[in-house]
């Protein structure tokens, strides 16, 4: 028996933003809580959300999200919420912010340690529909957040661990391309990059959704088309469109579940010696993960290869390091910051991850260690 759900609303397009007030309106949020980071407010970006808001003094503005949001930022900003009397939250940014207004909005409606809400932990049974009412506008082309279930978040015991609810599904997705215009080369690259990961992880799962696999398929054609054009130039506003809608359909798609990119990703990401970049992660490990996972695929890779462009199913790794090099990837894991001793802990803590027990071929601890070896050149 396959279950298969979809998912909230959706407003996509250029000039999205303008319809920020009436969609509060239908939510009834009146006093909104706008969660983002500091490269926003320095950009100018943030100005533009408040132009948008009906009544931008009604407003409040958490703006100190971490690049891997945590459970401190969370709590901090959640007393914030609540001091200023707020009825809903906005997630502004890239995945970070939006999974960081996620865990707001869970944290503001029910009492407990994240941990307690942490999928691994027997928590997605624990996530009602109390959640706070949530916008997430993206201002990235990458996590494809603002339709997910999930939010990613640093525990303050140091795990990285998902929160996993259909009630943590924004209630608003406004996704104006837009907003993506000045984002610099190497974020568009890399965030690019994560949707890729996103839509091949999720084709591979073995659950049975032929429509996530169909979307998938679409998204990661639209990221081998327009990403280079969007790295290269800017302004490309079709590239810039396509982007977008290939994070959210990564998005879309993952509901079906990732894999071992993501298992290894996670923990690295919470590695508290060095600040590694989610999609660039995830760009660096696919093609490690991609060999190890061919023997049990079946012809999944003969279509993914057709979709992206590869020679064959078995070209599929050697073109995604290819594709990384064009766009200005690091080379490997060594090249991020990441050391040797750290690759047990890794393979330790990707064994737990939400995303481990969904990839198309089951890891133990010593091929997690392999893929982190190869992975580092």
């Amino acid at each position: 028996m396959a279950l298969i759900t979809y998912l909230t609303r959706i407003q996509f397009d250029f000039g999205a933003l303008a319809l920020l007030g009436d969609e509060m309106a239908q939510l009834g949020i009146t006093r909104p809580f706008v969660v983002t980071d500091r490269g926003l407010v320095t950009a100018g970006l943030l100005d533009r959300l408040v132009d948008a808001l009906p009544d931008p003094t009604e407003a409040s503005v958490f703006d100190d999200t971490p690049q891997n949001p945590t459970e401190s930022a969370a709590k901090a900003a959640a007393y914030m919420f609540r001091d200023s009397g707020c009825d809903g939250v906005i997630g502004f940014g890239g995945g970070s912010s939006m999974d960081l207004a996620k865990a707001v909005a869970l944290l503001v409606t029910h009492d407990g340690r994240l941990a307690d809400f942490a999928l691994i932990e027997g928590g997605i049974g624990k996530i009602t529909a109390a959640v706070a009412p949530m916008i997430a506008i993206p201002t990235t082309a990458g996590t494809g957040s603002e339709v997910g279930r999930g939010s990613v978040m640093i525990l303050e015991d140091g795990r990285k661990l998902g929160l996993i609810s259909p009630h943590l599904i924004p209630k608003l997705a406004l996704c104006d391309p837009e907003l993506t215009i000045d984002l610099p080369p190497g974020l568009t690259a890399a965030t690019g990059l994560d949707a890729l990961a996103h839509c091949v992880e999720t084709f591979l799962a073995p659950a049975i959704n032929p429509p996530a696999d169909a979307i998938a398929l679409d998204g990661a054609a639209r990221v081998t088309t327009y990403l280079a054009r969007a790295v290269e130039d800017g302004g490309d506003r079709e590239a810039r469109w396509n982007m977008m809608m290939a994070a959210m359909e990564g998005a879309m798609a993952f509901q079906k579940g990732l894999g071992a990119i993501h298992a290894l990703s996670h923990p690295l990401g919470a590695v508290k010696d060095v600040t590694l970049h989610h999609g660039t992660l995830n760009a660096v490990l696919m093609p490690a993960v991609l060999r190890f996972n061919a023997s049990h695929v079946g012809g999944k890779y003969d279509r993914l290869a057709a979709v992206v462009g590869a020679e064959s199913g078995n070209a599929l790794p050697t073109w995604v390091k290819a594709f990384n090099d064009k766009l200005g990837i690091p080379k490997n894991l060594t090249a991020m910051g990441v050391s040797p001793n750290m690759l047990g802990g890794i393979a330790d803590s990707a064994l737990k991850d939400h995303c481990h027990a969904t990839n198309p071929r089951v890891a133990t601890h010593d091929e997690y260690m392999d893929i982190l070896k190869e992975s580092m050149g």
